[in-house]
């Protein structure tokens, strides 16, 4: 078994799980030991609350070495300068990366581990020689979210992709962009915890929590970052005025990649409710009492090039589903009602799936046992035999 070091761009504890920290699980329960490293933070820091707590917090993390969550499983914080990919900030992230990285993998017994990482700006701030087998896994078009470097991000990604031994994408539009740049490239789309979201049907009522079973039925959810760069937010308006008598509730962080995101507009609509983050493990029970999940996605270079995680989750948890009909869903239309991005037609497609002629039950449930983080990393890891 490998030893493989996961170089991410989201922290351990972020309250949105995404690919890399169920990728680290995921690779961790196939027998592999994994150092996940947080976030090198890709664009600069802004004059936010937010951005100012996570430096404080990772100043502190930065001082200590890798911490063991779990067995085989560790996560460490490198003290580095967000945003400094130019002149002396990116001395500094290079020279403190590589000799941090150095202690860090000493200090669990780490030797000629793997490379797994999710930052496009990786050979930049490591030298690729240091690992037995290089894994660039291409989850989103970074360099189209607000704040970002997108010059230097295409360029280092572009680079990246023709150095590392495999690249893995989550969307066709990543892999038609990327296929031109690596000789060894595959397309497998985002997945879900399938077992962690049935629950929602096997809980009973009094399981819905509270501050959602208060809010009147039908409950259209949807779960996770509400930034308007991801959701259109004036089909959102639309929709819920529209339909007075259905409640939108909202579960996840604001402005998550976009430090300024506006929800005022939303705030002033009586049936939507923006509710905030709740725990991984309790979205399950959050899932037992929507009704619908939807995914009302702006139609944009970011999420032409996205697999919205989401998408599978809403099936796991048996919940008919309706969303944008961005490019990498095309291919599930059997499962979910897909929609263009104007009100009239999520407003159809909500009220056929709440009125249940949506597609059935048990056709949602066989396409998410199909893509499950086991299945997906076991097809993955399959694939990085024959390039060893």
């Amino acid at each position: 078994m490998a030893d493989i070091v996961i170089l991410s761009t989201a922290d351990w504890d972020h309250p949105l799980w995404t690919n890399k920290q169920h990728v680290a699980l995921a690779l961790r329960a196939e027998g592999h030991r994994v150092l996940y490293i947080e976030s090198l933070g890709l664009r600069a820091s802004q004059s936010t609350g937010k951005d100012f707590r996570r430096i404080v917090k990772r100043l502190g993390r930065g001082l200590r070495p890798p911490k063991r969550i779990r067995s085989g499983l560790w996560v460490w914080s490198p003290l580095v300068l967000p945003g400094g990919a130019h002149g002396v900030p990116l001395f500094v992230n290079r020279f403190s990366l590589s000799c941090g990285l150095w202690f860090a993998l000493r200090s669990i017994k780490f030797f000629h581990p793997w490379l797994w990482t999710y930052n496009p700006l990786t050979a930049r701030y490591l030298s690729l020689k240091e690992f037995s087998l290089q894994i660039y896994h291409a989850v989103d078009a970074l360099q189209e979210q607000p704040c970002m470097p997108r010059d230097l991000i295409e360029v280092e990604e572009h680079r990246l992709c023709a150095l590392v031994d495999q690249v893995f994408v989550t969307s066709p539009q990543l892999e038609r962009k990327l296929r031109p740049y690596s000789k060894h490239i595959r397309f497998d789309p985002n997945v879900a915890d399938q077992s962690h979201f049935a629950q929602a049907m096997t809980l009973p009522p009094s399981a819905i929590p509270s501050d959602l079973s208060k809010i009147p039925a039908p409950r259209i959810g949807f779960m996770g970052a509400i930034s308007s760069y991801k959701l259109d937010f004036a089909l959102i308006i639309s929709v819920a005025q529209r339909h007075p008598d259905w409640s939108f509730v909202f579960i996840g962080p604001i402005g998550e990649g976009e430090p300024h995101t506006d929800i005022a507009l939303l705030e002033r609509v009586a049936n939507v409710h923006l509710i905030g983050t709740r725990p991984y493990a309790q979205l399950p029970a959050y899932c037992s009492g929507f009704d619908c999940g939807w995914l009302p996605l702006q139609n944009n270079p970011y999420t032409q090039a996205m697999f919205p995680m989401k998408f599978f989750e809403y099936l796991g948890a048996g919940l008919p589903v309706v969303a944008t009909s961005i490019d990498a869903l095309k291919q599930f239309s059997s499962a979910a009602v897909l929609c263009s991005g104007d009100p009239q037609s999520f407003d159809e497609g909500l009220q056929r799936c709440l009125a249940g002629q949506g597609p059935s039950l048990s056709e949602r449930l066989a396409l998410a046992a199909e893509h499950t983080y086991t299945s997906r990393t076991r097809r993955m890891l399959s694939t990085l035999e024959s390039r060893q």
